[in-house]
């Protein structure tokens, strides 16, 4: 009989979640903010250094920069900017959405230090003698003047007097940033404001700068005065600017791809998985909602590579549903019911899906730890995606799916859940076996798998060698220098590209590489080995926006930041495998640990490999992808490897390595459709980005690529024969007897 109650249930469910959708998605979108990569900006890392000496670099003095920097970037205007302490003497500052990206650099570096000198430059006073925040913009006979007030009008009096004292040289000069010498590390250029002539002495606290200021000069640096001179000195050691058009761009082309790799996700799992498809359907729309509305609450940014994992974890989060459902199928045909299918297939799926998540997560905390700003924001997403999908695509995907097996209505109707009629066993053949009969099992893996053995041994030669003749293109991110992008409304050349770079008034550019790309060959890109500082970069980009109409996107790093970043991945990668091989061991062996990690970076150096034959350049998230194929890859592996040891509590015993062999090969074709789909799903949305996504994760989705097929190709054919070499070396050993002691019993 057909309970109508669950059927009722599960329509008011479908209805009440496409209402919540529908009516809050736009606000929640809204309300989330956007990295600088999106809509344009900036990120700059700073160095601090002491200002003076004697002074110390400590939590307090960098506490007291933050709150410099802060107060300066309420001068432009900026809301919610990113201000963190790094370690012992660095400070990030992340501006998004800075339309006049050279003023905001300026503004932030300039350590607005004034002075009031001599005719022979001695310091008679400074911005120590200001009131705090007595600085305002006001005109005297219709200029634009800078009044100030002071502490001590008897000290004014004084500073004046002095003054008068050296006539006929009556005339005090006010700078900002005087530098009484020049560091090798100043990012600061000393500016002349005015020099106004002492005919009398001043006893007043009531000052005016005049000049030929602008309104809007006058303004500006009032407000650096009221904010204050920096307590240190700024070294600019790593810098990257996104012009706003690009940002645009890149937003709009990755969600267009977003929709693409989501649509056929979801095409994929209605047409292949029927009723559960369409109920992974409704979890997939609750996950990306999820998604969203947690990076809401948690006030994050989203990025570009924040966007890709979002959608790569559409593409993680329904393998939680495949995994499922292929085992429902197979304990439906194996002729049991549908209810009772659904029992026992969620139940013993569970720990399958567990295991393949905690890898992942694994993966992205180390990521999370040890990557930059923007792998930072990869890994957010990515941890944040595979939390919610776990929720959602498990307990959701359960919750809902019961209501319809509960209810009876496909009782008799094992179609509907994606099972031929025909691949239903009888009850006589069910005896003899508790999994059913596939289209693979006339295939020997274990014969091709020691052949591949062979092949991936050959290739990881090869591999060797082409990485010592051809060696890694590692773009600046690893190897110093400055990166500058820019698109044109028409195709370029090289030369094109070449000329305009090295065109630049007034500053020197050696290009290493140049290349052009994107549609029509509109974008062009330079690497060079030099480091160009802040004044060079507003130079350059004031050049290139007055030639093509769109500020070019310019990456800068320093050698210092280079060297600690290829450290800092080469510690993630070490990190995430023994993290791995501790966790498998766990919850498996030592064996099935060892097997997954050789696994794990067999895929890995393919990717490294790939790279370097087609030279592709190899930037930070190169890293982020690496590591993720890491973490990610590893889930066939373990739905294969628990299966094989499920298959080794049926067989109690194994004695031969024959044995081993047809546990090996059962294991293999029992979960092969789920492999194969599993990592399908997540091909279409790294293709779809690839294809349709920005230019800017390009890279980043070729590794994702490259790395998927070599990890389902190592998951069948590699880890399996590993494990099953080392296993059956522990074969007919025999078993160390217990040497009796004297206390014992003798029988």
């Amino acid at each position: 009989m057909v309970k109508r109650s669950r059927i009722v249930a599960f329509f008011l469910l479908v209805i009440l979640l496409v209402t919540t959708i529908g009516t809050t998605t736009t606000k929640t979108t809204d309300n989330i903010k956007l990295g600088l990569d999106l809509q344009g900006g900036f990120e700059i890392l700073y160095e601090v250094h002491p200002a003076k000496d004697g002074d110390i670099i400590n939590e307090e003095a960098l506490k007291s920069t933050v709150k410099a920097l802060d107060k300066r970037i309420n001068v432009l205007g900026v809301s919610e900017p990113n201000i963190q302490i790094e370690g012992d003497n660095r400070i990030r500052v992340q501006l998004a959405g800075v339309t006049d990206q050279n003023k905001a650099r300026e503004i932030l570096s300039t350590q607005a230090k004034l002075s009031f000198r001599d005719a022979d430059d001695v310091l008679l006073m400074d911005g120590s003698d200001l009131k705090e925040g007595g600085a305002s913009q006001q005109f005297d006979e219709h200029r634009p003047i800078v009044s100030l007030k002071l502490k001590d009008a008897a000290k004014f009096a004084d500073v004046t007097g002095k003054v008068l004292a050296k006539a006929p040289a009556n005339q005090m000069a006010i700078w900002l940033d005087f530098e009484e010498g020049v560091d090798s590390f100043k990012s600061t250029t000393p500016k002349y404001i005015s020099a106004p002539h002492v005919n009398e002495v001043l006893d007043t606290t009531d000052v005016q700068i005049s000049g030929n200021f602008t309104v809007e000069e006058a303004k500006e640096l009032a407000s650096l005065l009221n904010a204050g001179a920096l307590p240190v000195e700024l070294e600019e050691i790593y810098s990257t600017s996104v012009g706003a058009s690009f940002g645009e761009a890149a937003l709009e082309k990755t969600i267009f791809a977003s929709y693409i790799g989501i649509g056929l996700i979801l095409l994929f799992m209605l047409v292949y998985y029927r009723l559960p498809g369409l109920v992974a359907v409704i979890t997939l729309a609750a996950y990306v909602y999820l998604v969203l509305l947690v990076f809401d609450w948690m006030n994050a940014v989203l990025t570009l590579p924040g966007i890709a994992a979002l959608v790569l974890g559409v593409g993680i989060a329904v393998d939680a549903n495949i995994i499922m459902y292929e085992r429902i199928k197979d304990e439906l045909k194996v002729g049991k019911s549908v209810r009772s299918a659904f029992r026992s297939g969620t139940k013993r799926s569970l720990g399958t899906i567990l295991d393949a998540n905690l890898t992942t997560l694994l993966a992205g905390g180390v990521m999370y730890a040890f990557g930059t700003s923007s792998v930072k924001g990869f890994a957010t997403s990515l941890i944040v995606s595979i939390l919610v999908s776990f929720i959602t695509c498990v307990f959701g995907t359960r919750m809902i799916l019961s209501l319809l097996v509960n209810s009876r209505a496909f009782d008799k109707k094992p179609t509907w859940f994606g099972v031929k009629k025909k691949g239903i066993m009888s009850l006589a053949d069910t005896d003899k076996t508790i999994y059913p009969p596939t289209i693979f099992d006339r295939i020997d893996f274990v014969k091709i798998g020691n052949r591949c053995l062979a092949f991936s041994a050959v290739i990881t030669v090869v591999g060797i060698i082409v990485l010592f003749v051809f060696k890694l293109n590692l773009g600046i991110d690893f190897v110093s220098g400055t990166r500058i992008e820019f698109t044109a409304k028409e195709s370029l050349t090289t030369e094109d590209v070449r000329g305009t770079i090295t065109s630049v008034p007034g500053v020197t550019v050696e290009p290493k590489d140049v290349t052009v790309s994107g549609d029509n060959n509109t974008m062009g890109v330079v690497r060079t080995i030099d480091t160009l500082d802040k004044d060079e970069i507003a130079t350059l980009k004031q050049h290139v926006k007055d030639k093509y109409g769109a500020e070019p996107n310019v990456s800068t790093v320093s050698p210092t930041v280079g060297k600690e970043l290829a450290r800092s991945a080469l510690y993630s990668v070490l990190i995430a495998s023994i993290g791995i091989i501790l966790y498998v061991t766990i919850r498996f062996e030592i064996f099935f640990a060892l097997a997954a990690i050789v696994a794990l970076l067999h895929d890995a150096f393919f990717i490294i490999t790939f790279f370097s034959i087609f030279q592709i350049e190899v930037d930070v998230t190169f890293i982020a992808a690496v590591l993720t194929i890491i973490g990610y890859s590893i889930n066939d592996t373990i739905v294969t490897f628990d299966r094989i040891r499920e298959n080794m509590k049926l067989r109690k015993q194994v004695r031969t390595k024959e044995e081993l062999r047809d546990i090996v090969n059962d294991a293999l074709r029992q979960t092969l459709t789920r492999s194969v789909n599993t990592v399908l799903t997540v091909v279409f949305t790294v293709v779809a980005l690839y294809v349709f996504g920005s230019e800017a994760i390009a890279n980043f989705s070729l590794a994702l690529l490259v790395g998927l097929i070599a990890g389902a190709y190592s998951s069948i054919f590699v880890a399996s024969q590993l494990w099953l070499m080392w296993k059956a070396k522990t074969l007919n050993k025999p078993v160390k007897k217990k040497v009796k002691t004297s206390d014992e019993p003798q029988v």
